[in-house]
């Protein structure tokens, strides 16, 4: 099976969510860097292979969804094929305590850390108006704050361990796993083209788990069902969802490289480091 066009991976990417995808296409683009298949879990990426100027090295940097059901090939694959030695776990108390990452794949250690939430949520009346942008500015400008220590661990592995691959996640690998890939991008340099396609890029990945991450989201969102209002825009990415919240950044903390250093406490020869370790290889 071929790999897709960078234009057919947009086309898919950008297919509502209450429309299955045609499952030849999802096939062939999973074939398709930045998709790596590893058996157990789904939208898994290494977001070094987005096609455009992803300024990450490949081979180092890898976002996915929940990996509590990795299978054994798929642990092994984590660790022998990929190299990863840290799994960092951006999931709520509940989440984590509830479906556990696996402790026992040799030479990977797995960090968490208790953010503020404790559960996953969303105010639905913030996502009626239009696209839904006031309430995706809302949601990751909390992710920014309630999972501060965990981006901080993150951030702090880079800086000490630029050559420990490590992979990091939320449940869907979409909302709080898209805000700190969006963040490293951008930070590594990547131009919103390249930033906006790797968001959008969970639209394909996720939809292996699509009906089950509907149900997630209505209990999280309280919603009755996919009619309830603001509810399609919630679960639909956008562009104007990932550029809302930048704006919203932009205004609270100067931009990402402001939240970094004002409000995370990491110091200007930190972060020169940091954007460094994420593209040694470029």
């Amino acid at each position: 099976m071929s790999p897709l066009s960078v234009d057919e991976l947009r086309t898919l990417a950008w297919t509502d969510v209450t429309n299955p995808l045609e499952e030849s296409k999802v096939s062939a683009a999973f074939q398709t860097n930045p998709f790596v298949y590893v058996p157990g879990t789904f939208n898994t990426r290494d977001i070094g292979l987005i096609p455009g100027t992803p300024q990450v090295r490949p081979d180092y940097v890898f976002r996915t969804g929940f990996l509590s059901r990795l299978t054994p090939e798929g642990k092994g694959f984590l660790s022998s094929k990929l190299g990863i030695k840290k799994i960092f776990d951006l999931r709520s108390k509940d989440e984590h305590t509830r479906d556990p990452d696996p402790e026992d794949i040799p030479g990977v250690e797995v960090k968490w850390t208790p953010p503020k939430e404790q559960e996953a949520h969303a105010d639905l009346s913030l996502f009626i108006e239009g696209e839904g942008e006031k309430g995706y500015a809302k949601m990751y400008m909390d992710v920014l704050d309630e999972y501060r220590d965990n981006i901080r661990m993150v951030l702090e592995h880079i800086r000490d361990k630029a050559n420990e691959p490590f992979v990091f996640h939320c449940t869907a690998g979409r909302d709080r796993t898209g805000v700190l890939s969006g963040l490293l991008l951008t930070l590594a340099g990547a131009d919103v083209d390249t930033v906006i396609l790797d968001f959008m890029l969970s639209r394909i990945g996720t939809e292996p788990a699509r009906e089950q991450l509907m149900e997630f989201a209505k209990k999280g969102a309280v919603a009755d069902s996919i009619d309830t209002p603001g509810f399609k825009n919630l679960t639909n990415l956008r562009p104007k969802s990932w550029m809302a919240f930048v704006e919203a950044a932009e205004k609270e903390y100067g931009g990402f490289e402001g939240y970094v250093t004002k409000s995370l406490g990491f110091s200007e020869d930190e972060l020169a480091a940091i954007k460094r370790n994420l593209t040694l290889a470029n």
